[in-house]
């Protein structure tokens, strides 16, 4: 039995009642990218915080950093979203559950937060190294000027070590916006899952995932001609990039 191609399915109209089917591929799109965003704003700013405490001259510190990389990093992330989604209210006391489970857009929340957490880890091992990797000699220089810890961290450290790891973060970034998918588990219609739903009615299952791929694609690209910009920008020069 051959496969009927039907590359006209994109504009006929949706059972949903929201328009066409390439209007149904659209919207996932938006909420992918609406959610990759949050995402990796709470990953940007957390793993920041968690990577310097990975590096200040603290046990405490080191400690308590070391267990938010080991814990977000080492579960798979589709256990946490189910932890976040279907376990967290039943822990939680009966008022706190409910209003919970009642929040409007739940799953746009849960996905943004738990991806954003499990990215986080990873964003606080790429600090933790681009900090490592700096010259000794500037945090001494740094302190003998009489510069606060916190001072020698945000005027000397962070802005260089961010401009190091420029490169790696943007791949961060490339797989927090492929992450989103896994969010078709509790009920996020995403890109993957407004195709998924897509192919369910119009059984066009080529068509549907052949579309929500180019769109990745397309946003990989222009994701990573922005950074490509941002880094020749900000690029130290002596390094590879700032040649």
């Amino acid at each position: 039995m051959s496969y009927h191609w039907n590359w006209s399915i994109f504009f006929e109209p949706n059972p949903t009642g929201g328009g066409s089917y390439l209007d149904m591929l659209l919207s996932g799109l938006l909420l992918t990218i609406e959610t990759a965003l949050c995402a990796w704003i709470i990953a940007l700013v957390l793993g920041s915080i968690v990577g310097v405490l990975r590096t200040l001259p603290s046990t405490l510190a080191n400690a308590i950093g070391f267990a938010y990389v080991e814990f977000f990093r080492n579960m798979p992330l589709l256990v946490q979203l189910f932890l976040w989604f279907f376990v967290l209210p039943e822990l939680l006391p009966r008022a706190a559950g409910l209003w919970l489970k009642q929040l409007p857009h739940a799953p746009f929340y849960t996905a943004a937060i738990g991806i954003g957490l499990f990215m986080s880890a990873r964003v606080a091992e790429q600090l933790r190294a681009g900090i490592g990797s700096l010259p000794r000699g500037q945090k001494q220089a740094a302190t003998a000027l009489g510069l606060t810890t916190a001072q020698v961290y945000a005027y000397v450290l962070l802005p260089i070590a961010y401009r190091i790891i420029l490169p790696p973060l943007t791949s961060e970034f490339l797989a927090t916006i492929k992450n989103t998918a896994v969010a078709i588990t509790i009920g996020l219609l995403e890109l993957t899952g407004q195709a998924r739903s897509m192919q369910e009615f119009s059984f066009q299952v080529f068509e549907a995932y052949a579309a929500a791929t180019l769109m990745y694609l397309l946003i990989n690209i222009v994701v990573v001609a922005a950074m490509r910009l941002i880094e020749r920008r900000v690029a130290i020069p002596g390094t590879i990039a700032g040649k």
